[in-house]
């Protein structure tokens, strides 16, 4: 059964895709999607930095604006222990993927990104 892609997947049960290009250096900064997130890299490699969702306490959700709520204060690449002091008690998992590769992100699991080299990726967030 192949699951029917539609609008702006806002009904549950939609699958909604997202594309990322990019070149060398693109960074997506540590967040979290409410949704389950399959992410398949197509071409070029990318470093991702996982960190569980029951550790939220210790990446520190950006609590000024409403937008930014799923966004970390963190500077994951130069993170500012004096600031943010918890952040030393994160877990973090790390990877690298490349080209026919495939990642599951749990829902409201932290992540973040950074292409090593010219990439596309396309991602599936879905219930």
């Amino acid at each position: 059964m192949t699951p029917e892609l539609e609008g702006e997947g806002n009904e549950k049960g939609d699958v909604v895709m997202n594309s990322w290009f990019g070149p060398a250096g693109t960074v997506s900064p540590l967040h979290q999607d409410p949704r389950r997130n399959l992410l398949c890299q197509v071409f070029g490699r990318k470093k991702v930095v996982l960190i569980p969702a029951s550790e939220s306490s210790y990446v520190y959700p950006d609590s000024e604006d409403p937008l930014l709520l799923n966004t970390s204060q963190v500077d994951l690449e130069n993170p500012d222990l004096d600031k943010f002091p918890l952040f030393e008690k994160a877990t973090q998992i790390h990877a690298v993927i490349g080209p026919g590769d495939m990642l599951y992100i749990p829902p409201k699991c932290w992540h973040f990104v950074r292409s090593l080299e010219p990439s596309f990726s396309i991602s599936f967030w879905f219930d």
